[in-house]
């Protein structure tokens, strides 16, 4: 069971249950709350709006993206046997699972979390959705199998699927409050600003986790070059791919002060910016930059996973910001 949970990265699959719990629960519900609806059956007042989309269809939702990730997880152990080899000196595909093991579980999370999104595309009246998760899935297998080994497309394939897990939350969402109030509202009111609060968590997964596996590939450096993979600090250089990664996160840190700046201003989330994000990133730059280990860089790829936990949580800000009327 040990070695199951740590194919299927147990611990990155709880991140995403719980960005996908805080985008609806902590950001989308409590920013349309502030939105008064003055409903056809009512008495005239204005009721704050409420989230649409039933309860079991967004567990399944989570449910699908979590079985999809996992699916992708296995597979990517399963091709990654020689490299990790030399990169970790261990493997749990081959030894503690057998191939033909993980391939079964690999099938089974796949098809699982495919017809999962299908059910709820189809409850959701867009049954056209259910074919995102088919090609997430497909890409998820091509990833690991042929992209992976090409010039940063595996990289950017990983950081638009990471991106994709908030925004999976507002996909559903958004068409279940429209067709709730385009019925029942005297008239619609304007939401399509929660977008932008998503489309901002989503900018910031995709940015940090390109960011991390940038990093990720200097420090698997030894083994991708064994095998003739044309990773970036492959084909550019270690040194090169230092001054991306670290471009990386100064552009992630100028964009956070700017959107504190232009559209959100407060002083709490300037703390929490700066203490939480910030300075870890900061502190990510001279590691990446000093580094002259295979230990220091997967501190830093630590780090950064950790500031995306961090960035994660700020939905919790959100939540009491709004919830106490703090702006």
């Amino acid at each position: 069971m040990k070695a199951f949970l740590k194919l299927i990265r147990w611990q990155n699959l709880l991140i995403v249950i719980l960005t996908m719990i805080l985008m609806r629960y902590a950001v989308i519900a409590p920013l349309i709350s502030k939105i008064g609806v003055e409903l056809i059956n009512g008495n005239g007042d204005k009721s704050p709006m409420l989230l649409q989309l039933p309860f079991l269809n967004f567990i399944l939702l989570v449910f699908a993206t979590v079985c999809i990730t996992s699916g992708g997880y296995v597979i990517n152990d399963y091709f990654d046997i020689k490299t990790d080899l030399i990169n970790k000196g261990k493997v749990i595909v081959g030894t503690k699972i057998p191939r033909h093991k993980a391939m079964m579980w690999h099938n089974i999370f796949n098809v699982a979390g495919v017809s999962a999104g299908f059910y709820i595309s189809w409850k959701a009246g867009y049954i056209w959705f259910g074919a995102l998760f088919l090609i997430v899935s497909g890409l998820l297998y091509f990833y690991s199998a042929s992209y992976k080994r090409q010039f940063l497309i595996g990289n950017l394939i990983v950081a638009l699927l990471t991106a994709m897990v908030p925004l999976l939350v507002i996909f559903f969402e958004w068409p279940a409050l429209y067709k709730y109030y385009i019925v029942h509202a005297v008239t619609l009111p304007e939401f399509n600003f929660i977008f932008y609060w998503i489309g901002a968590f989503a900018l910031f997964a995709f940015l940090t986790t390109l960011t991390r596996e940038i990093i990720k590939d200097i420090e698997d450096f030894e083994g991708d070059a064994a095998y003739g993979r044309n990773t970036i600090p492959i084909v550019i250089g270690v040194f090169s791919a230092r001054l991306v990664s670290v471009s990386l996160i100064i552009i992630t840190v100028i964009l956070l002060y700017l959107t504190w700046y232009f559209f959100i201003n407060d002083i709490i989330t300037l703390i929490y910016l700066s203490a939480a994000i910030v300075i870890p990133l900061i502190y990510s730059i001279a590691v990446v930059l000093k580094s002259s280990s295979k230990k220091e860089l997967h501190r830093a790829s630590s780090v950064m996973k950790i500031v995306m936990l961090t960035g994660i949580l700020y939905a919790v800000v959100v939540k009491v910001i709004l919830t106490w009327n703090l702006l």
